[in-house]
């Protein structure tokens, strides 16, 4: 995004550069702080990914009060104070001996997470700038936090080879405190919010808060939103996680399934991109209905492709582009297609059920993995999750569009 004299420009991109050390170091550095824990304490994979379970719960239920309290003006302090919170835990993680005082720190971490990821950060936007005009700003925004992967997954890898994992906590910690909390700090000032419209004389006051999320809720395109969500997140969050065993299983060997999942995250960046520069100005309805449709054909590949590397990397491809431009079409729905009010509060009782929905996908796969033996059953529900997206978010456009 170009700067301007608002000063639009510098705040996404001071946005971007603290949301890809957000998403890196909270989200990404997890799986590797994990694995070299396990190698270490000798816990087990089950008790380390139930604290991320724990977290991301968490994570839902603090996203509607954390969207509400940006929509009353509180974005610098929510998003500097958790990332100064979030450094804190990282730091007093790299000093846990048991397993309870590990619980405890994952659960504060997920509340940081709400305050912290994307949602947070597009709410901000769209105060800033207006809900409806969030729509660049958003795109801007995702493209910055396509590179978090990328950037941070070799860097925590390697402090973990060279100092430790108790040094990798410690220097994410650093890049919370320091660079996140001082990005959102100079970036969101709240004197520079869009004026808020001020009601006449007789006219209906914009509704706030719990009031503007009852009015959303009233509305048909709020619920079919909700659904396709949560669908969405039951296809992400378990494919994300079991991803890696289910190409081993379907016949390809470590260098093959590295070389399928390498192409996701590009593609996800090449997908942001293309919406921005072809499809900048369409109708997010028609654009989110479009999208949707790859999910399922994706995930038909998945299942029934020759395991050969390039062709499921091809397929990886469409579903990592799919997966970019989803995130967009997900920023940009509330306003486009249900409330222009309250994008906070709103998105964040959207978001909640499907954070949810997250945390517990992941263990439910493994659970249905070892009941019936293989990857096939676990794909059969992630495809009927898939079609279920397509349903929601088609019933959501029709009901937009009247």
């Amino acid at each position: 995004m170009k700067a301007d004299s608002s000063g639009t420009g510098w705040f996404i991109s001071a946005l971007g550069a603290a949301q890809i050390c957000s998403w890196g170091t909270i989200f990404y550095g997890f799986p590797l702080i994990a694995e070299a824990m396990r190698a270490d304490l000798g816990w087990s994979k089950s008790e380390l990914y139930g604290a991320a379970t724990i977290g991301v719960l968490l994570a839902g239920l603090a996203a509607y009060p954390v969207g509400a309290a940006i929509d009353r003006g509180h974005g610098r302090l929510i998003m500097t104070g958790a990332s100064v919170a979030a450094g804190l835990l990282l730091a007093a993680w790299s000093q846990v001996e048991s397993i309870a005082a590990f619980y405890l720190v994952l659960a504060g971490l997920g509340c940081m997470q709400a305050a912290t990821l994307y949602e947070p950060a597009f709410a901000v936007v769209a105060r800033r700038v207006g809900a409806l005009k969030a729509r660049r700003g958003i795109t801007a925004l995702t493209l910055w936090g396509g590179f978090a992967s990328t950037v941070f997954i070799p860097i925590i890898q390697f402090v973990i080879e060279m100092r430790g994992w108790r040094d990798a906590l410690l220097v994410m910690a650093a890049v919370n405190i320091l660079v996140c909390g001082g990005l959102y700090f100079r970036a969101i000032d709240p004197a520079r919010d869009a004026p808020r419209h001020v009601a006449q004389p007789g006219e209906p006051v914009p509704a706030a808060g719990r009031a503007a999320v009852a009015a959303a809720m009233r509305k048909p395109a709020y619920w079919g939103l909700m659904v396709a969500w949560a669908s969405y997140a039951l296809a992400f969050s378990s494919l994300t996680y079991h991803f890696f065993p289910l190409f081993l299983e379907r016949g390809l060997d470590t260098r093959g399934a590295v070389t399928v999942l390498a192409v996701i995250g590009p593609a996800q960046v090449a997908g942001r991109i293309a919406i921005g520069a072809l499809a900048a100005e369409a109708p997010v309805r028609k654009l989110g209905s479009f999208i949707v449709v790859v999910f399922p054909l994706a995930i038909l590949g998945f299942a029934f492709a020759p395991p050969q590397t390039l062709l499921l990397a091809a397929i990886a491809a469409f579903y990592g582009a799919a997966n970019g431009m989803i995130t967009i079409v997900r920023g940009v729905a509330v306003p486009e297609m249900v409330s222009r009010e309250a994008y906070g509060a709103v998105n964040g009782s959207l978001v909640a059920p499907m954070n949810m929905v997250t945390a517990l996908a992941p263990f439910g796969a493994a659970l249905l993995w070892q009941a019936s033996g293989g990857y096939g059953a676990v794909l059969a529900v992630i495809f009927a999750g898939s079609l279920t997206l397509c349903a929601g978010f088609w019933f959501a456009a029709y009901w937009a569009r009247k």
